[in-house]
């Protein structure tokens, strides 16, 4: 038995366990998951790419199966009831098999409008979806008190699902490994992003997000989606910033490559990496995760004034907004059936919003981490004109060493993300995991 089916009946009861909490505090006594439609673009006979309802695929890894639902009852086998359509226009799903099916009564159906028959009482379930979901009777409520409290604990990853996300992780370290290969060998961003692609098998709409691919100062926009199809006439860098799927998991792995091994660039890209290694240990159940985003700034100010960026003091950096100019984004994010998962400003599992640290609007997560919880850390140094221009207008100018900024800029920037599972004792790093593996 695979590692992944004999995790599996530990994560279907936990999912159960949770459920039975969620219907009772909802007063429900039925949870029902669509998996989901297509949508079609106004104007135009064109689907937009498919997306798996996350509430259903937490429960089993089917991630292209539109029209279908997923019934949960207390004290019942789950039920999930395939749409598997007469359709010579498409490849119709394939019959659901594998480690998972003996877990669920299944019911294949062949139109979406007979899941009604196989539908509980709509007036007692709460159904988790999108309203393009709606069938009939049947369209989400998604009731406050069962959204809230499975979102909360589903940043609490069960054994199973950190293996997904391991077996994620290692389609992208592979594609990674790829990339830098183009890199190296002189490509442009399209063709680095093919090369990626086709090193992990997955396309655009397989892939968790959008692909970040950017050389030289293109490193500092921090979406940088354009992809140049012509290499530029001098390479200097590389900022990679791309994920891969497993079942309906994902990883997030960002790196930065200097094309000179020897260059001041690459000595700023291994400071930055011992640094944000750092900042991984720090992953262990207790620490809020706001004091991981905030200990980044001082870190990475600090690398700023080592390399004569800025001439002021860390904490006078982090004070004075100087430190946002060159670290503009969060530390972070959960991860996992999302690439920014949900909840990540939850104060309990009856809702509530635990708040960010005031100038620090972008941190994506603000809990305090607990044994089970996968984030992301994500520290970056970047060389942004506009945010530059804000440190002058705001009196600040005098903190920086402007020739040592123009000594960058052409780089644009570096970041270094790694996906971490915090435990009761030491984390486990999915991202250096599956690198070591791969060396």
């Amino acid at each position: 038995m695979s590692t992944v089916a004999a995790l599996y009946p530990q994560h279907l009861a936990e999912l159960q366990r949770r459920t039975e909490q969620a219907l009772a505090r909802g007063g429900f006594d039925h949870l029902v998951v669509p998996s989901g439609t297509l949508h079609y673009q106004v104007f135009d006979d064109r689907d937009y790419p498919y997306a798996v309802n996350p509430q259903f695929k937490a429960w089993l890894p089917l991630t292209r199966a539109p029209g279908s639902w997923l019934i949960v009852t207390p004290g019942q086998k789950p039920k999930l009831v395939f749409l598997q359509p007469f359709d010579y226009w498409h490849v119709v799903p394939s019959a659901p098999s594998g480690y998972w099916v003996d877990h669920f009564d299944i019911v294949v159906i062949r139109t979406a409008d007979e899941a009604r028959q196989h539908l509980p009482d709509a007036a007692r379930s709460a159904i988790l979806g999108e309203p393009q979901s709606a069938l009939g009777d049947y369209a989400p409520n998604n009731p406050p008190a069962v959204v809230n409290y499975l979102e909360f604990h589903r940043a609490y990853k069960t054994a199973y699902e950190i293996e997904m996300m391991r077996q994620a992780t290692r389609i992208g370290v592979r594609a990674h490994r790829a990339a830098e290969r183009a890199f190296r060998a002189g490509a442009s961003e399209f063709g680095i992003h093919l090369v990626y692609c086709q090193a992990a098998a997955q396309d655009a709409n397989d892939l968790p997000y959008n692909n970040i691919i950017a050389l030289n100062e293109h490193g500092a926009v921090l979406h940088y989606t354009e992809r140049d199809r012509l290499p530029p006439g001098e390479l200097r860098s590389f900022l990679i910033d791309a994920g891969a799927s497993h079942d309906g998991y994902a990883c997030d792995i960002t790196r930065t490559y200097a094309a000179d091994a020897g260059s001041e660039f690459q000595a700023m890209i291994d400071a930055v990496d011992a640094a944000q290694r750092a900042m991984c240990d720090q992953v262990r159940a207790g620490p809020d995760y706001r004091q991981i985003h905030v200990d980044a700034h001082l870190a990475l100010a600090g690398i700023l004034r080592d390399f004569g960026v800025i001439r002021v003091s860390p904490e006078a950096a982090l004070a004075t907004g100087v430190s946002s100019a060159f670290f503009p984004h969060g530390i972070g994010h959960g991860i996992g059936l999302q690439v920014h998962d949900v909840a990540g400003f939850a104060a309990s599992d009856d809702g509530g919003t635990i708040a960010k640290p005031e100038g620090h609007p972008y941190l994506r997560l603000t809990r305090e981490l607990g044994a089970g919880m996968a984030v992301t850390i994500e520290p970056g140094v970047y060389f942004i004109d506009m945010l530059l221009d804000e440190v002058k207008k705001n009196g600040h100018a005098d903190s920086i060493d402007w020739t040592r900024v123009e000594t960058f800029k052409p780089f644009g920037g570096i970041r270094i993300e790694d996906d971490v599972v915090c435990t009761e004792g030491e984390p486990i790093n999915l991202t250096r995991e599956g690198f070591a593996e791969a060396a």
